[in-house]
């Protein structure tokens, strides 16, 4: 038997993996593994290179299914290479606590890189991933030891190319020239609703050559024509990223629904006894053949000894290298000084007469900190100027300089999001990125799959509240420092002045189990110099604490956020009886222990107001009165608008 008939064997066992755990649970996606299991079969025998073995292997290749609802392709295909994914773990698909979710989520399946399922966000990830090798190779490689040399698959669908985000990333990519980055589109011209031709008439070649990108054709069923491509694409050295579109047969092998939007979900699994016969499968259910078995074996082998080879380079480059590995196994451990106190000590307290804007002193603490942990890199959507997170002196991530550690995304807030959950998924370097509060909303896919996913990604959102003034309600973010409370996992802070800032980008880069939002204003911000720098700094690492003691007697408590603490103090500092609580963050708070919430609100105490110049409903868990906005701003001086929302002192008093 030659190696295409053991292909095409193995492609219809994936089927057959597929339709079998579908079927088992009436609820999952037929379409794209069994439109895409001879792709499945060239690519994970003959073209990807990684070690099942070692699946942390830093010079693996990555494989991205964006098209994340497709997740039976992905788990048949590790099984059937060897990863730990076994026949039990098929049968247990979309079950709880089971290796094999509905979709493919990071840290839970070996072999899953991202989280997908939302459609195009894995193609951002992809370009994230594919900046992440270039930075390692040049940071890293030397002459005759490439320590980094290996490429990004992602295979996305006709839904992908639909969304927004993809083209965002695309059009990155082809600006800074990924040529190790390869895009396999399904091209199968079906939908979940109907036939693509409703909704999408485009050239998505021609789009794609526009961008900067090499696109090429290929029968998505013919192993030459499959094998052909993907070998041109492994072995390039071209700078253009690559585009293949196979042209496939949504659901193939079950002609009851093949090629139609009934093929897209579970509808053909009631056909699959008949499909399975068509395979040339036994009527034994999640059946892979001894001869697959055998012959993904010796693959298996062979990149074991493939990886013992780079192992041995590795070890070599290490010890001639001494200082790039002591860099690179910073940056694999993020280890040194990772306690946020510990981080806090690299910070010199700022001075007593600082009156800076939360950005600018943000921008202050990550240069700072950037010059002692190599793996920070951090980006915007073109607004250096006005964010303040550039890293002076680091260089700009391009073609000519891929060591650089700023990467400028331009207008492309929602692809910046996934392109930094892909540069977290790399596991090498921790990114941040930043834009304006209110531009977060275009973005929200990809915090919320950040969250889900307990990246360690800093989202850096300036101009926080109807302080940005003259440009009016469409630059006041009243509403979204709230959403992303909402979103779990996802620590939100917002910071009152220049030692607050400190902390709050201490302890974002101490945090390795989950995003943080850092909600920084635009306008300047007094120093609150009544409170010692380190209670600030303390007491912001616990999320709130009591910025302003009362004497006599607890009548009254004031708990405030960001740029409106310095008018809770000017209250309390009149007030003896009353106490004022900075908390710059919620989620941060609720993890302290009962004693302590209880320390600093403490529950005899029912006079609470609480004050934020943004939407009002979150902080009625914490205070009876809100003083804040439940509408949009207007153009006006920041002065002008807070006093027009009663956003001042007569409001607490």
């Amino acid at each position: 038997m030659n190696t295409d008939e053991i292909l095409q064997n193995a492609a219809n066992e994936a089927r057959g993996l597929a339709i079998d755990a579908i079927g088992a649970r009436a609820s999952g996606h037929l379409g794209l593994p069994l439109g895409c299991a001879e792709i499945g079969a060239v690519l994970f025998s003959e073209i990807m290179s990684f070690s099942p073995d070692n699946p942390k292997w830093l010079n693996r290749d990555r494989f991205i299914l964006s098209a994340g609802h497709g997740s039976m392709f992905l788990y048949a295909w590790l099984h059937i290479a060897g990863y730990d994914i076994s026949l039990d773990d098929i049968k247990n698909f979309r079950m709880k606590g089971s290796k094999t979710p509905g979709h493919p989520e990071f840290g839970e399946t070996v072999g899953v890189e991202t989280t997908t399922g939302p459609l195009g966000q894995g193609v951002g990830n992809a370009v994230g991933m594919a900046i992440s090798e270039k930075m390692a190779a040049a940071r890293f490689n030397t002459a005759g030891a490439e320590i980094f040399s290996h490429k990004v698959w992602c295979l996305a669908g006709d839904g992908c190319m639909q969304e927004g985000i993809a083209f965002e990333a695309a059009a990155l990519a082809g600006t800074l020239k990924l040529g190790n980055l390869v895009l396999m589109y399904d091209s199968n011209g079906i939908t979940l609703d109907a036939e693509g031709s409703k909704t999408m008439s485009e050239d998505v070649g021609a789009r794609f050559k526009a961008l900067g990108w090499e696109v090429s054709r290929a029968d998505g069923h013919d192993f030459s024509q499959i094998r052909k491509v993907l070998k041109k694409a492994k072995a390039s050295n071209s700078d253009k990223p690559k585009l293949i579109i196979f042209k496939t047969v949504i659901a193939k092998g079950v002609p009851e629904v093949e090629n139609s939007a009934k093929g897209h979900g579970e509808g053909g699994a009631k056909f699959a006894d008949a499909a399975r016969k068509r395979w040339g499968l036994p009527e034994e259910k999640f059946f892979v053949s001894d001869q697959t078995r055998h012959f993904f074996a010796g693959l298996k082998a062979k990149r074991a000894r493939k990886f013992k080879k780079w192992e041995k380079l590795f070890r070599n480059w290490a010890e001639a290298n001494a200082d790039k590995a002591a860099e690179l196994d910073a940056c694999l451990s993020k280890k040194g000084t990772q306690t946020a106190e510990e981080l806090l000590e690299l910070i010199p307290e700022f001075p007593q007469t600082d009156n800076s804007a939360t950005r600018s002193s943000g921008g202050a603490v990550m240069n700072i900190l950037a010059k002692s942990l190599p793996f920070m890199v951090t980006g915007a959507a073109d607004l250096f100027g006005s964010t303040k997170n550039y890293l002076k002196d680091m260089g700009d991530f391009s073609p000519e300089n891929p060591a650089g550690r700023n990467i400028w995304y331009g207008i492309r807030e929602h692809a910046m999001g996934a392109i930094s959950n892909g540069i977290a998924y790399y596991g090498l370097f921790e990114p941040s990125c930043a834009t304006f509060l209110t531009f977060a909303g275009y973005m929200l896919g990809a915090i919320r799959i950040s969250a889900l996913s307990r990246l360690p990604v800093q989202f850096v959102l300036t101009h926080d509240s109807v302080g940005v003034g003259f440009d009016g309600p469409t630059h006041q973010p009243v509403e979204m420092a709230s959403i992303l409370r909402l979103i779990p996992r996802l620590d939100v802070v917002r910071p009152a002045d220049s030692e607050e800032c400190a902390a709050a980008w201490a302890m974002a880069l101490a945090r390795k189990d989950g995003p943080t939002a850092l909600i920084l204003s635009r306008q300047n911000l007094p120093i609150q110099n009544s409170i010692p720098a380190r209670t600030r700094r303390l007491g912001t690492l616990r999320g709130a604490y009591i910025a302003k003691k009362e004497t006599g007697g607890l009548d009254k408590i004031i708990i405030a956020t960001g740029s409106e603490l310095h008018i809770a103090m000017n209250v309390g500092l009149k007030e003896p009886r009353t106490r004022v609580v900075s908390m710059p963050s919620m989620e941060v708070f609720e993890r302290q222990s009962a004693e302590y919430k209880d320390e600093v609100l403490p529950a005899s105490c029912k006079n609470r107001i609480a004050i934020e110049a943004g939407v009002t409903a979150l902080w009625r868990r914490y205070a009876g009165k809100v003083v804040g906005t439940d509408d949009f701003g207007f153009s006006a001086d920041a002065p002008e608008l807070f006093n027009a929302f009663g956003i001042n002192e007569e409001s607490l008093m």
